[in-house]
Formats: C-alpha cells, sequence, structure tokens
C-alpha cells in the first residue's frame, strides 16, 4: 500500500495536467508564440504573459481580466476587420487542451490612443464578439476540439472600426461546475492595432468589466444540469454586440443546445493524442490524458454616465460625443 507522501507527488502531477495557457493566437495563418508562465525565458510576444496555468475560481476574481498577474506582452500585431483569428490552447506541460465541457467567448476593448502594449486591461471597457457552446446538432461541445490539437476559431467583426484593441479569449471549464463555485475560468489577451475604414462599434449598454460581468450563480457558470445534452445552456456576460451582427444584438443570456455563433475549431495538423480525455457524468473530475485525475442571469453592463468617463477617448470620435450626451442627460 502506498503512503499519504507517495500519493502527494502524484495528486500534484495530475492536477497540472488539468490546467493549460494560451500557447499562440494565428491571424490569417501567421503564428505568435506566447510566453508560457512567468519564470521562464521571456521572448517578443503579443500575448500578455501569466503567472501560472491554475485555474482562476471566482466570477470575482482578478485574475478573469486577462489571466493571473498578467504583464504586458512586448508587441502589438497588425490586423484588419474580417482576419481570421486561432487560439491555441495547450495543457501546462505541452500536450493537449485537458478540458471538454463548457463555452469558449471573445472579447474586445479599445486601449484608446495608447498602443496596447501600455495599457492596463483592468480599466478597459469589453464587448463581446462571440460565443460558441456545444457543437451545432452535437451533444458535444466546441471546446472538446480543442483536446485533439484543434484551434479555437474566430473573425474579427468585418466593420470593425480601426484603432487599438485588447483581444480576449475565455475558455469556461465546466466539469465542476454542478457545484456552486466549481467553474474553473482560463482568459489571455493579446494586443493588436487594427486597421480599415470600419465604422462599427459597440453600444455603451454593451460594454463591461472583467471582472464584473459574471456572478457565480449566473445560470451558465453554476449549471448543474451541464452534464445533459437536452438541456439549453445560457451564456453568461454580455450580448454579442449588436453591430457585430450587422444591428441584431445576440444576447448574452441567450439559450441554446448548440453554438451560438459561427466560430469553429480548426485542425493545426498536428499528431492526435494516443490518449483519451471524457468527463465524469458527475462532474467531479475529469479523466485525462495519461490516465490521471484532475485534482445566467446576466448582470448588468456598466451605465453610460459611469462608462463615459473611461470611454469616452478609447472609441472613435463620434461615439465618444454620443458618450458624452448621455453622460450629460441629454438626447442623443
Amino acid at each position: 500500500m502506498k503512503t499519504t507522501s507517495t500519493l502527494i507527488p502524484l495528486i500534484f502531477a495530475a492536477s497540472t495536467y488539468a490546467h493549460g495557457i494560451l500557447h499562440q493566437i494565428t491571424i490569417n495563418g501567421k503564428s505568435f508564440l506566447g510566453n508560457g508562465v512567468n519564470g521562464g525565458t521571456p521572448i517578443s510576444s503579443i500575448i500578455r504573459q501569466v503567472s501560472t496555468p491554475n485555474p482562476n475560481k471566482g466570477a470575482s476574481n482578478a485574475a478573469l481580466n486577462c489571466g493571473p498577474n498578467a504583464q504586458p506582452a512586448t508587441l502589438v500585431a497588425n490586423a484588419n476587420p474580417g482576419d481570421q483569428f486561432g487560439f491555441d490552447w495547450k495543457g501546462a506541460d505541452g500536450s493537449n487542451w485537458p478540458h471538454n465541457t463548457g463555452p469558449m467567448l471573445t472579447y474586445l476593448a479599445s486601449c484608446g490612443s495608447t498602443t496596447c502594449d501600455k495599457f492596463d486591461p483592468q480599466t478597459a471597457k469589453w464587448f463581446k464578439i462571440d460565443q460558441v457552446g456545444r457543437a451545432p446538432g452535437s451533444a458535444d461541445w466546441v471546446q472538446q476540439s480543442l483536446m485533439t490539437g484543434s484551434l479555437a476559431s474566430v473573425k474579427l467583426p468585418s466593420n470593425l472600426a480601426p484603432g487599438n484593441y485588447m483581444i480576449r479569449h475565455e475558455i469556461i471549464a465546466l466539469h465542476l461546475a454542478t457545484s456552486l463555485g466549481g467553474a474553473e475560468f482560463y482568459p489571455a489577451c493579446g494586443q493588436l492595432t487594427v486597421g480599415g475604414s470600419g465604422t462599427g462599434v459597440p453600444d455603451v449598454s454593451e460594454l463591461v468589466s472583467l471582472p464584473g460581468a459574471y456572478s457565480d450563480n449566473d445560470p451558465g457558470i453554476f449549471d448543474p444540469q451541464v452534464f445533459d445534452a437536452s438541456a439549453p445552456y445560457t451564456f453568461p456576460g454580455p450580448p454579442i454586440a449588436a453591430f457585430v451582427n450587422g444591428g441584431t444584438s445576440t444576447p448574452g443570456n441567450a439559450t441554446t443546445t448548440a453554438s451560438s455563433s459561427t466560430a469553429s475549431a480548426t485542425k493545426t495538423g498536428g499528431a492526435k493524442p494516443t490518449g483519451t480525455s471524457t468527463t465524469s457524468s458527475k462532474g467531479k473530475s475529469c479523466k485525462l490524458k495519461k490516465g490521471k485525475t484532475a485534482s445566467s442571469s446576466v448582470v448588468p453592463s456598466a451605465s453610460a454616465a459611469a462608462a463615459s468617463a473611461t470611454t469616452t477617448d478609447m472609441y472613435p470620435r463620434h461615439f465618444s460625443r454620443v458618450m458624452r450626451r448621455l453622460a450629460l442627460g441629454r438626447s442623443i
């Protein structure tokens, strides 16, 4: 029989396999490698470096912004409206992503007149451009495709106004979300300068702070029915900004049994893992590669008056005028 002291390293090793980070971002096929976690030799990157691959718990956790203790990256990538982004998530040991249950969401925030390598995202006002849940016509979550080396694929809005933007991709792992506080948040941020001549900007009512947009008891975060494929899923957070869909808002609290957008996952061409990964039907643990065991109601967006104080210099000039008039109580 193994002693407790013998088991402790095994438990720690198993928990490491259950965690992960954003390994790289691709923009129209061009790759930008991330730094891993703090402590390694840093490289030039557009991805903000985090301090740990461990899951972030609690909807009010400051790590929900760009990841735990995220540090500014040294590079800013050029992009254009309609560009295809790929988010390559990996396990902490470099293996494929270990989780298969829960949504993936994508946000943007304007960095204003400064380039995003000098921007503090804790002050950001974010707007949602994409959200995916279960794959269309399937009981499987789109997140599951990351386990075979696929990228989470998202397009920038085709009419996005030019400017400096943070892009935030987030995985919410729900394999323990049958218990309150069990959801695991994995956010990561990249730094962009978007060109073009688009005019699309979010409405002030669609802007949120992160943390602040979620609550631990939102139905898409605390979800006792998460393993019931027939149960509708409720996305947390704000609606997808109306301009993204040509003026038709996709509610953040929309219920769906499939993906609510056209985002998907694309193969990287790498070899598939030899093991398998499935989720316990009771939601208490994950069966990970190598057989190791892993240790909404929507919160209203910021008001026009509150948001105007921090966003009047972040978006194009005509939008700023609208927000200032709202703050003064005038009609538009």
